[in-house]
């Protein structure tokens, strides 16, 4: 049977989500998924689109937690970002991208990225 003009929608969250609402982050670890956030709206990211929408997932979740070394002013970018991208947001990623880069040390980013995977193999 063809149903036509059909909107499918779950309301249960994406299972990243629920991984990152149960689990405990540090500050250093926040600044990372807001880091590979950057790098997806700055379309450098390397990830495939699945690994990409659980990212967001997480990010959806630890948003509002503290990290430290990015401030409060890159999720404000963000959010505009999701809602308006234009070139003048398209260019503030990207400066906050290399920012965020050049502040978490490759090695730790490294060390959270195989931590992300092997964590959510299979989701």
């Amino acid at each position: 049977m063809l149903v036509e003009n059909a909107t499918i929608t779950f309301d249960a969250p994406h299972p990243a989500a629920v991984w990152a609402e149960a689990i405990s982050l540090d500050p250093l670890q926040v600044d990372c998924v807001t880091t590979i956030m950057l790098t997806i709206l700055d379309n450098q990211c390397e990830m495939g689109l699945e690994e990409q929408i659980a990212l967001m997932a997480i990010y959806s979740v630890v948003k509002h937690r503290d990290g430290v070394v990015l401030e409060k002013a890159v999720h404000q970018a963000i959010e505009r970002a999701q809602v308006s991208y234009d070139q003048q947001i398209t260019d503030e990623i990207h400066e906050l991208r290399l920012h965020a880069e050049r502040a978490i040390p490759r090695q730790i980013m490294r060390y959270f990225k195989r931590f992300l995977h092997d964590s959510l193999y299979g989701f």
